[in-house]
């Protein structure tokens, strides 16, 4: 689903250039979970913006579900982001001026992809049943971030990219968000690739990999 062979990304700084990504080689299949780590400013978030097609990479190939990201223009990795992945990241980037509701069905509703039955679906596992009216700032944390989940979810996306996804709640919310993203990929069969400081989040998680000195290191889960 995710396959990325000898990516390197470097980038300038006021004393030339800084390394960031030496040869990633990383794979992820259909329905597997992996998570990322490494200590801060290490490149993690810039191997999850390269793998959502946000960045390209200096050199190496990038490809999802066999596309070569490198093959696309900025239109094209623009579509296959709202039609094949879904991303959610530390801060909610919810829709203010939306309803809940609508913020759950605006990718779905892009991609042309939204699924009435499946959208009914997602707000009873998220525990908004009742809350569809109401805004976002009218929701506690850990439902906001529920709710990013399930937007990210609506389109059915093939594999899902999350950023520190539960970086911002406290411990009990974090479990209850991160045990309902786990069952909600299950149910959709898409790849997870999550990004976390906490060996508690990547514990759960099919696969850990490191991020160190531009290097990927795999460890056991």
């Amino acid at each position: 689903m995710l396959s990325l062979r000898q990516v390197h990304k470097a980038f300038s700084t006021p004393q030339g250039e800084l390394p960031v990504l030496n040869g990633i080689d990383l794979s992820l299949d259909e329905g597997e979970s992996l998570a990322l780590m490494g200590e801060s400013g290490s490149g993690k978030s810039t191997l999850l913006h390269l793998a959502a097609g946000l960045d390209v990479p200096d050199q190496g190939s990038i490809k999802i579900d066999g596309q070569n990201l490198a093959q696309l223009d900025d239109a094209a990795r623009a579509q296959l982001r709202c039609h094949q992945l879904g991303l959610v990241f530390q801060q909610f980037h919810l829709v203010p001026s939306l309803k809940v509701i609508d913020n759950l069905r605006l990718q779905a509703r892009l991609a042309q992809r939204e699924d009435p039955e499946w959208t009914n679906h997602l707000i009873h596992r998220l525990g908004l049943s009742g809350r569809e009216s109401v805004y976002p700032e009218q929701l506690s944390g850990g439902q906001q971030q529920r709710l990013a989940i399930g937007r990210a979810l609506a389109v059915r996306p093939r594999l899902l990219l999350a950023d520190e996804p539960t970086g911002n709640l406290d411990e009990q919310s974090a479990d209850t968000v991160l045990g309902l993203l786990l069952e909600l990929v299950a149910e959709t069969r898409c790849a997870l690739l999550m990004v976390t400081h906490s060996a508690r989040v990547a514990a759960p998680l099919d696969r850990l990999v490191r991020l160190k000195r531009g290097h990927l290191q795999d460890e056991p889960a």
